[in-house]
């Protein structure tokens, strides 16, 4: 089930706190494919991944009775899954870059950078397995502050507002993080499809 849709489904909040059975199978099964998703592309490992979802809908289902409702049902479960992944990842990789270690330039303006155009790249090759790979790559490359916002916002589709709640940072931090996730994420791929054009060009495809 996709996010747009896991967030229109409604559900009881009273009888969630309760622990209504039913009802909680709904809550875990309209979720659980998008907690997954975010983990997964977040960490970048399966198993890591499952450990996320399993350890969300733990600390989910035991909080549920603190839940003010102050957030969407949905933005709060993102917040914990989005946690539980950035713990993980701290523990594994203990040098990573803190999510809030970026802070302190969040108002610079990223540096400007020679980018490749791709107009001359036909659209298979922009929508290839290898090409998508060297994508899921250069996600995993940026820091867990940038690519947390860029996946919540450009991947999941959360709004700047839910994004802002879920990471505990102002809108203007996010905007301008997902700006410097972008820039980064294009130079990337620009490096990397410019290297094509000259193959191609040798081969005659252009």
């Amino acid at each position: 089930m996709s996010n747009d849709k896991a967030r229109t489904v409604d559900f009881s909040l009273d009888a969630l706190k309760a622990g209504d059975p039913e009802e909680t199978r709904r809550f875990v099964e309209a979720n659980s494919e998008v907690v997954y998703r975010l983990a997964l592309r977040m960490l970048g490992d399966e198993q890591d991944a499952e450990d996320v979802l399993q350890e969300t809908f733990v600390k989910a289902l035991r909080g549920l009775k603190r839940f003010e409702g102050r957030s969407s049902l949905s933005t709060w479960l993102f917040r914990i899954a989005t946690n539980e992944a950035l713990m993980l990842l701290r523990k594994k990789k203990p040098d990573a870059v803190s999510i809030d270690a970026d802070r302190e330039d969040d108002e610079g303006q990223p540096e400007p950078v020679e980018l490749v155009d791709w107009c001359c790249m036909p659209e298979r090759e922009l929508l290839s397995d290898e090409s998508k790979r060297h994508m899921e790559a250069a996600i995993q490359k940026l820091s867990p502050a940038l690519r947390a916002v860029f996946e919540l916002r450009d991947i999941e589709g959360l709004s700047v507002k839910e994004t802002a709640d879920i990471l505990n940072v102002t809108e203007a931090v996010v905007k301008t993080r997902l700006l410097r996730a972008r820039l980064k994420l294009r130079e990337d791929l620009s490096t990397y499809f410019g290297s094509q054009l000259p193959e191609r060009r040798r081969h005659g495809k252009e």
